[in-house]
């Protein structure tokens, strides 16, 4: 993956049907709209590949996953469809990770924060490291985690999601997260990560396609009405992103 100042999205299947699709941003995996509609795309890409058995997600880097929205375009938003467009961009990644047919493997090898939560979240099945730890800062800024709740809730539950966005500037841990759904392992180091992130996608892509994709089906039973749910919380959030409050708290942020 070739990285520079304005991110990249790459793709990658080996002969074993794993694809690969990472993600970086030189701003702690933050994601703009158009790494976010970059990240859709691959993710429907290898949803339609015959040659891919499973799909890996990852980020670039030792750190951060990802730091949810790119707070420079947040501030840069001024008017209700602009707003609601970019957060239908994390949306897209949503839906298109629920609509895609094949299992999804996230690889979290640190925080995530934001709309990181709600990748990590997007995935069937989610390997982290001791420091994933994760937060849900929008009441902060004067926002909500909107557009991502029900995917975070689904894993969740109610009573934890209602934890991380009231405690908005709190991280809670990996093992609190491993505790609550979102990770399904948690690992003492990346090596130890990478190891079983392989092994696992490995195992998976020796399996029946049929059944991988009819197990995928029942993971998501019940989300079938997302796509206008989720464009729904978009406009709720592409309009809270204009108040005064929120436009103050931002440009504090922008001049930490």
């Amino acid at each position: 993956m070739n990285t520079n100042d304005n991110g990249t999205v790459s793709f990658n299947v080996t002969d074993e049907g794993i694809a690969t699709i990472s993600f970086f941003h030189p701003s702690q995996n933050s994601l703009p709209s158009y790494l976010l509609k970059q990240l859709a795309d691959a993710v429907e890409q290898a949803g339609r590949n015959a040659s891919v058995r499973v799909i890996v997600l990852q980020s670039g880097g030792e750190r951060t996953f990802c730091a949810g929205a790119s707070f420079d375009e947040l501030f840069d938003i001024k008017d209700k469809n602009t707003g609601a467009s970019f957060f239908s961009g994390f949306a897209n990644v949503i839906n298109a990770c629920r609509t895609c047919g094949k299992i999804i493997i996230a690889r979290v090898q640190g925080k995530a924060v934001g709309g990181g939560v709600g990748l990590a979240a997007a995935a069937d099945y989610c390997l982290a490291t001791e420091s994933a730890s994760i937060k849900l800062s929008e009441l902060a800024i004067g926002i909500g985690p909107f557009v991502i709740s029900p995917v975070v809730i689904r894993k969740v539950g109610l009573a934890a999601f209602s934890q991380l966005t009231i405690r908005a500037s709190d991280f809670q841990t990996a093992h609190w997260a491993l505790e609550k759904g979102l990770f399904n392992e948690v690992y003492d180091d990346i090596p130890s990560l990478n190891e079983a992130v392989l092994s696992l996608s490995r195992k998976l892509a020796s399996y029946n396609p049929g059944a991988l994709a009819g197990l995928k089906q029942i993971l998501w039973e019940g989300t079938e009405n997302w796509d206008q749910l989720l464009a729904e919380r978009a406009a709720i959030s592409g309009e809270l992103v204009l108040s005064e409050f929120t436009q103050q708290a931002l440009n504090g942020f922008l001049k930490k």
